[in-house]
């Protein structure tokens, strides 16, 4: 997955005392949150260099002098040392040691969760400027628990139990509870390579992404100094035929969940800078978007994937908006099964929804989503001229996460 730097010097703005209409979504203020600035080979990347590869990125591009950052929020959701990471690699980056540095794991959300903080700090006024980041080495970590939680805890509820459930299983229960068939979703899973194919060709990826050069090992053993330029888990040509012919990936579970429909095990990771509307005009230092608002959901664990579904109508509501009003959605494609759901059940057009392709094409390095979204969603909201994005994704022991951002480039 290629490197993602979203700027968000792009006055990020809460957006707060402003319900009434898309109109009040879309104006400025002051005040507002805005973003100004903006994924593999990274097999033996570690998950502190990625950070401090990215973190250089965004000194060199931020067009300010970034000894103004005073926090920055690390999403990440596999290692228990990612707040020592991001506070190692923020000086190795050229940010200043004024700065400080924490983490935050909502698991599949953490890169949005990690924004909002930022975000949500500049509004209550504890700082000016800051830098979201989300980032996930894959390949190194994973999250799942050493072992299962305290019997005497787990005998007093089913859902408790529920949260220890693997995600595949979840992407099963999904499928055979709301009655989604396999064809439905390689279906969904070959139009999610055909639009990351499509985009990646037509070069729309390249405001999004930043080169990072790195070491990579290869068969031989042999080290080699690469520069990682575009996302690799695309994979040219394939089909839904095609899809159909690969075997489920947990039969224990059911029969719908494959490699080829369900999101890539890959590393990435992706940053936004925000501050307020004021403190960008007085830089000089062009807006990007503005935030908005963002909001969680929680739901039943053994049907996590649906998150999006309860998160969405949440945030919308707390806005005044409708799904028609939103002009380009990126939904997290953790599993083909909760994509088909989320958008049917929504009413999503699909022709707004993940129009580069999503998760499955691209890959979901969990920490590193959440940001990657914005990332991407902002540049296609850029390509088409468009104002309202709506990101969201399902969450690991069941939750929802939705956020909102207006484009102004």
């Amino acid at each position: 997955m290629a490197e993602r730097i979203g700027s968000i010097l792009k006055h990020l703005s809460p957006g707060w005392g402003f319900r009434k209409s898309r109109f009040s979504r879309t104006s400025k203020s002051p005040d507002d949150i805005v973003i100004t600035e903006k994924k593999g080979g990274f097999k033996d990347t570690t998950l502190e260099y990625m950070t401090y590869a990215l973190l250089k990125e965004v000194k060199d591009r931020a067009g300010f002098d970034t000894n103004l950052v005073e926090d920055i929020c690390f999403g990440n959701v596999s290692d228990a040392k990612a707040a020592y990471k991001a506070r190692a690699a923020a000086p190795l980056g050229r940010l200043p040691e004024s700065s400080g540095a924490s983490s935050v794991n909502r698991f599949c959300s953490s890169g949005l969760k990690a924004t909002a903080d930022i975000a949500h700090a500049i509004a209550a006024g504890s700082i000016e400027v800051g830098v979201a980041i989300g980032a996930e080495s894959m390949t190194i970590g994973g999250d799942a628990l050493d072992k299962p939680f305290d019997e005497a805890m787990l005998q007093h509820s089913q859902a408790a139990r529920d949260t220890m459930m693997a995600m595949g299983w979840t992407s099963e229960n999904v499928a055979r509870d709301f009655g989604i068939t396999r064809e439905q979703v390689d279906t969904y899973a070959a139009e999610s390579f055909r639009r990351a194919e499509a985009a990646q060709k037509a070069g729309w990826f390249a405001d999004e992404i930043v080169p990072i050069t790195t070491r990579v090992q290869g068969p031989d053993g042999e080290v080699k100094e690469v520069t990682l330029t575009r996302d690799e888990g695309i994979r040219p040509g394939t089909t839904a035929e095609g899809l159909m012919k690969i075997r489920s990936a947990f039969p224990q579970w059911g029969p719908i969940t494959t490699g080829g429909n369900a999101s890539q095990v890959t590393d990435g990771a992706a940053a936004v800078v925000l501050m307020k509307r004021s403190k960008a005009i007085r830089l000089g230092v062009p807006v990007l978007a503005k935030y908005v608002g963002s909001t969680v959901a929680g739901l039943a664990p053994r049907i996590m994937g649906i998150g999006p579904a309860v998160a969405i109508p949440k945030l919308l509501a707390q806005h005044n908006l409708t799904v028609a009003d939103c002009d380009v959605v990126e939904l997290n494609e953790a599993f083909g099964t909760m994509a088909v759901y989320c958008r049917d059940k929504l009413g999503l057009d699909w022709a707004k929804m993940n129009s580069r392709g999503g998760a499955i094409a691209l890959g979901h390095p969990l920490g590193a989503t959440g940001t990657r979204q914005i990332v991407t969603g902002l540049s296609e909201c850029r390509r088409q001229k468009k104002k309202i994005l709506l990101t969201s994704m399902c969450i690991g022991t069941g939750m929802g996460m939705a956020g909102l951002f207006v484009n102004e480039q």
